[in-house]
């Protein structure tokens, strides 16, 4: 099996130790410290049955027809060609392979945007609305659209299942410190926001974070994400 976009090691190291040692699980990604980690994990889980590249999606290192599984959880709406990565997990999939991908649709943070949106326009950065529009539409495909990309590629979508969660915090201090959201969101708000300094930007979001965990008990953002099950054709 393999893992597109597989961060630092999951599902890979899940589905390594579910598929057993008679199995190969092999994951990748264009991230050099988060491949390390993974590296790290296989080896204090002493797995024997896996190997982790640092490559990208759009051009994978393997021959045509390698994979019985392909998954990406979170990582096609990262790469910078969706259609040339699609193509090539068909590549590398074998005929009748499955291959399963989530990502988070549209929505996701919707009451984080809000508030960014809301301090961008009081900041006189009307320009900067619209790249945060952008930024979200690259990052968070229409489903149709990712439809699309997948029969394009050459695989056949067998199931499509939407669902959300919610990530709730004390405050805008909490949201911010939180290491998924310093890790893997900030640094591209703070590209969203221009050059300059951001910090009586963000001072503003923090505020009307702030005062909406007082209006509700805590700060909730909601995270809606798509499940889809494909086949190679």
């Amino acid at each position: 099996m393999l893992d597109v976009g597989c961060g630092c090691g999951f599902p890979l190291v899940e589905l390594a130790q579910r598929i057993g040692p008679s199995g190969r699980a092999v994951g990748v990604d264009s991230w050099k410290a988060a491949v390390e980690r993974a590296r790290l994990k296989v080896r204090v889980h002493d797995l024997h049955n896996v190997l982790v590249f640092e490559a990208t999606a759009e051009k994978l290192p393997f021959d045509p027809n390698t994979f019985d599984l392909v998954v990406s959880n979170n990582g096609i709406n990262n790469v910078e060609d969706a259609d040339r990565s699609l193509a090539e997990c068909r590549r590398v999939a074998k005929s009748g392979a499955q291959f399963v991908l989530t990502y988070n649709l549209e929505g996701t943070m919707r009451e984080f945007y809000d508030a960014f949106e809301a301090a961008l326009a009081a900041h006189g950065l009307h320009d900067r609305v619209e790249q945060m529009r952008l930024h979200i539409q690259k990052k968070r495909k229409p489903l149709e659209e990712m439809k699309a990309y997948l029969v394009k590629a050459g695989f056949r979508i067998a199931s499509v299942a939407e669902k959300s969660f919610v990530l709730r915090f004390s405050g805008a201090q909490a949201f911010f410190n939180h290491s998924l959201i310093k890790c893997w969101f900030l640094p591209s708000w703070k590209e969203v926001a221009g050059p300059g300094d951001p910090a009586a930007l963000f001072a503003d979001i923090e505020q009307r974070i702030d005062a909406s965990a007082a209006e509700s008990g805590g700060f909730a953002v909601t995270i809606p994400y798509v499940v889809m099950d494909t086949v190679a054709d």
